[in-house]
């Protein structure tokens, strides 16, 4: 009895099978085709293609091979003090001036210096220098864009920025002869533009190229974006929290919230002097108006390594450096900026060691501190651990280490490539630019 079911049971469908396929098969459809819909069991719906940006690679791929361009001093090193150093990199300046945030230019040129330093190590390094540019991945343009600013442009209406201008001039002129620059119009070049300010008045002529920045609020959508740009952490000014290895951290932090900086500030920064008359009058917040000296800088230290919550808002711009400032002293940042974007966020998830608050919520009397104060002791643990365990990823040095902020930075410039081949090479047939 059960082989005659089987046997009927696989007739029927054998039947069903072929009159679907007889039925599905229409006529004279439009434009010469027969019509005919062809139908399997085995046939499975082809999913639609995926838009979004390409996944990152694996840690475990080759590192990304970078062409340094050989730029004359002025462009670079050539701003910075003498120092004592021994090879063909002078030393940062260690002294408290806010050129430091955006010195990521010079960390990643350092790191590609390695070789002639004998500091490499190899299984550390997402990215070497190669000196063969038909060898190279990406071409990176050592133009200390931030430092020329800072150096020559910060005041401007003074006469020295003139010369900022005129580096920016001769540095397009650079690219613009180079045959690799030619070649894809700057697509596969890096260029650091980390402070808000950085190659200002030149910016659009290389709005095809990787630009290391530290947030999108002074680029038009038409130049800069995620799917091409990186976004760089500063580096922060107050010296990392070494030795935080206190058994009951919770009780030590005895300060609710933090803040200590500027509070005039313009865009979304004129939230920090509403902020300052909202947070009067709580014993648990310290909120302090106050400039990067020497003396600030060690205050802040103090301050941060004593507070449970760190507080971040928007500066000029929506980041500051004051977000990394808190990471590496693991004082829970609580971010207030609407438009922030974030480093390394394919790899980082920022709500495991951060809160957020809109600006609206914020501004609210009374929410912010309440809903600080509601937080368990056990979940601000959660977030002082992982800020413990990601504090390394924001830490530029010299020579860089596995992880750390350059070598990071890298590897997030190794994922924009296939992007930018993806659009160069279909440039390259395309009769109607982007018809589409």
């Amino acid at each position: 009895m059960i082989g005659k079911a089987v046997v009927s049971l696989v007739i029927f469908l054998v039947t069903v099978f072929i009159t679907y396929s007889m039925t599905t098969t229409r006529g004279g459809g439009g434009g010469g085709g027969s019509g005919t819909t062809h139908f399997s069991f085995f046939s499975l719906p082809i999913p639609k293609p995926n838009h979004s940006p390409p996944l990152p690679l694996p840690c475990g791929s080759p590192p990304l091979r970078v062409f340094m361009y050989d730029l004359p001093k002025r462009f670079n090193v050539g701003m910075l003090p003498p120092s004592n150093a021994t090879n063909n990199l002078p030393e940062w300046p260690h002294h408290p001036r806010l050129q430091q945030q955006h010195s990521v230019e010079y960390w990643m040129m350092a790191s590609l210096n390695l070789y002639e330093n004998n500091a490499a190590d190899d299984d550390a390094q997402e990215a070497v220098r190669v000196l063969n540019p038909e060898a190279a991945d990406v071409f990176f343009v050592p133009f200390f864009s931030s430092l020329s600013f800072n150096t020559y442009g910060n005041n401007m209406t003074d006469p020295d920025t003139e010369f900022d201008r005129q580096l920016q001039v001769d540095i397009l002129e650079i690219l613009r002869k180079s045959k690799y620059w030619q070649r894809t119009s700057g697509r596969d070049h890096v260029i650091p533009m980390h402070h808000p300010n950085a190659f200002r008045f030149l910016r659009e002529e290389v709005n095809a190229s990787i630009l290391i920045v530290a947030d999108f609020a002074r680029f038009p959508r038409s130049m800069a974006s995620l799917q091409k740009d990186v976004v760089a952490p500063y580096k922060h000014v107050v010296e990392s929290f070494m030795d935080d290895d206190s058994s009951n951290p919770y009780k030590l932090r005895t300060t609710l919230l933090f803040f200590r900086g500027r509070t005039v500030r313009k865009s979304e920064g004129k939230v920090r002097r509403k902020l300052e008359k909202l947070l009067q009058g709580y014993e648990d917040v310290h909120f302090e108006a106050s400039y990067a000296t020497g003396e600030g800088i060690n205050a802040s230290t103090q301050g941060m390594r004593s507070s449970k919550f760190c507080l971040h808002p928007a500066g000029d711009t929506p980041s500051s450096n004051r977000l990394f400032d808190a990471i590496v002293s693991h004082c829970v940042p609580v971010i207030i900026s609407d438009h922030i974007e974030l480093p390394f966020e394919s790899e980082l998830d920022y709500t495991k060691f951060s809160l957020f608050f809109s600006i609206n919520d914020a501004l609210v009397p009374g929410y912010m501190v309440e809903h600080l104060r509601k937080i368990p002791e056990r979940e601000w643990l959660k977030m002082w651990a992982r800020l413990k365990e990601i504090t390394h990823h924001f830490e530029y040095q010299f020579p860089p280490k596995k992880d750390d902020a350059v070598n990071m930075l890298w590897r997030q410039v190794r994922n924009k490539v296939p992007g930018e081949r993806l659009v160069v090479n279909r440039n390259r047939r395309l009769t109607i630019p982007d018809w589409w």
